[in-house]
């Protein structure tokens, strides 16, 4: 096991590393200034902060809209979606799976209860507040920001935080007309200027992220641990996890660790009680090394598998499904569901431009939830196997609580599993060594914050698919 983890943790931990490993550990996680957009010409960082300033947001081949900047002095493309959750924008603005995208919100007034502490920390060392330490979109939109805040959690403003993070923004436009549009054409590229006129000449600068692995982008470069009380132990693979799953875990008694996107983790699932995939941004295609892991994982293994949102896709390609982008995708915390199997209707939190396919679904595999707004796949579940999966978000962060049970559903399956391999090799104990867990750290690794150029991640990504081949 120990040879398997060599690729990603350091040889033999000194006292000097181990405490410089610990200085360095802070979760970090990815900001807009890495996503994969260049400096020039469309990510061009202006000394003076933007509040004010004239703002235009184009649509690529679409409308073109002008208001006012609230946000970093800086031009981003990227694929702009809409959002029609009410409250919880500090926690979409932070969720990894909106990497790279220009995140619209319907909810006309946005901003009105400000921005809380991000050293705020749970009993596990997870953000109180946030999803991820950094806002993660490239820009944002709304109709009519709060320049006045109040809550007695809040420290500053959202015009304030997005000038912090480097995340251009744009108020006084009319977002039910922006909405209206992708909701008829479906997403599109778009574009956010600060203080320039709209050329149309400049239209080639449009960028898509959907060409650059972005999981690769905000999983950790390294294990990570979280402990807790209780005495099972969960292997989660990283696409871009959210803290509201780590803590949905935590808070029920199992300690996590947390393996890069790319981990082989068939090879040490034996050691661990139950094998978790993450939620994550763009194509599920982009995570070959991922679904081959877990191709061969339930081809060689009996342990209980749970997968959200992206994680849902990846564990249908692994099972031999297909999936789709869809139109303009599902962004909300109002979304109902009917469970297939109980015949009950849900209300859930989404985010996600892609879906599976359910009519690809393997004979072994049968659809599990499904969505009553457009009869999407919801989830797939085996039909004799303790594997699972859900394209919603049952941690809700932010959101209803509806379907947080299915917490509870899997690791009663992890308990079961637990105890029948107890029972079967009572003198064969698979827990992996505490030595090694007290060697990591307790936070993201090595999640870059610089900028990264388009033309750089495509390379990168052309290298990748090269390898895999």
């Amino acid at each position: 096991m120990i040879a398997a983890l060599s690729k990603h943790v350091a040889a033999r931990p000194t006292s000097h590393n181990i405490k410089l490993a610990l200085t360095r550990g802070t979760r970090r996680h990815a900001t807009v200034a890495d996503a994969a957009f260049p400096r020039s010409p469309m990510t061009r960082p202006r000394a003076a902060p933007a509040y004010q300033q004239p703002a235009t947001l184009t649509i690529r081949d679409g409308p073109i809209f002008s208001g006012q900047s609230f946000g970093s002095c800086r031009d981003v493309s990227g694929e702009a979606v809409f959002t029609t959750s009410i409250v919880g924008y500090n926690e979409s603005l932070t969720d990894p799976s909106y990497r790279g995208q220009i995140l619209v919100f319907t909810q006309p007034l946005i901003g009105n209860y400000g921005v809380p502490s991000r050293e705020a920390r749970d009993e596990f060392n997870l953000l109180k507040h946030f999803e991820s330490e950094y806002m993660q979109p490239a820009g944002v939109v709304v109709a009519d920001v709060a320049r006045k805040y109040s809550h007695w959690t809040a420290i500053q403003s959202l015009g304030d935080w997005c000038t912090q993070q480097g995340v251009a923004a744009i108020t006084g436009v009319d977002t039910r007309a922006i909405v209206t549009f992708l909701r008829e054409r479906g997403s599109e590229l778009g574009k956010i200027s600060i203080g320039e006129a709209y050329d149309a000449d400049q239209d080639e600068a449009f960028q898509d992220p959907a060409n650059v692995n972005l999981v690769k982008q905000v999983s950790t470069k390294a294990p990570f641990h979280i402990a807790s009380a209780g005495d099972l132990h969960i292997a989660l693979i990283d696409c871009g996890v959210k803290e509201g799953i780590l803590r949905s875990l935590s808070q029920r008694g199992a300690s996590v660790t947390v393996f890069p996107w790319d981990f082989p983790i068939d090879r040490l699932a034996h050691h661990f009680d139950g094998v978790f995939i993450s939620n994550g941004p763009g194509d599920p295609t982009y995570c070959v090394p991922t679904v081959e892991a877990l191709r061969n994982l339930m081809g060689s293994s009996q342990i209980p598998v749970f997968g959200i949102c992206l994680g849902h896709q990846l564990l249908a390609l692994a099972a031999g499904a297909k999936t789709t982008k869809l139109k303009y995708g599902n962004r909300a915390h109002n979304i109902p569901c009917l469970d297939l199997t109980t015949g009950r209707c849900h209300i859930t939190s989404q985010n996600h431009g892609y879906a599976v396919d359910a009519n690809t679904l393997p004979p072994d595999f049968k659809e599990y939830w499904v969505n009553l707004n457009d009869s999407s796949n919801e989830g797939m579940i085996h039909k004799s196997r303790p594997i699972f999966s859900t394209q919603f978000h049952p941690e809700a962060k932010g959101g209803p609580m509806d379907t947080a049970f299915l917490f509870d559903v899997y690791l009663e399956s992890v308990r079961r599993y637990k105890d029948t391999r107890r029972l079967l090799f009572p003198n064969n104990d698979h827990r992996v060594e505490s030595l090694l867990f007290n060697t990591l750290t307790n936070a993201r690794v090595g999640v870059r914050t610089d900028s990264i150029n388009f033309a750089e991640g495509m390379q990168q990504q052309k290298q990748d698919n090269r390898d895999l081949v």
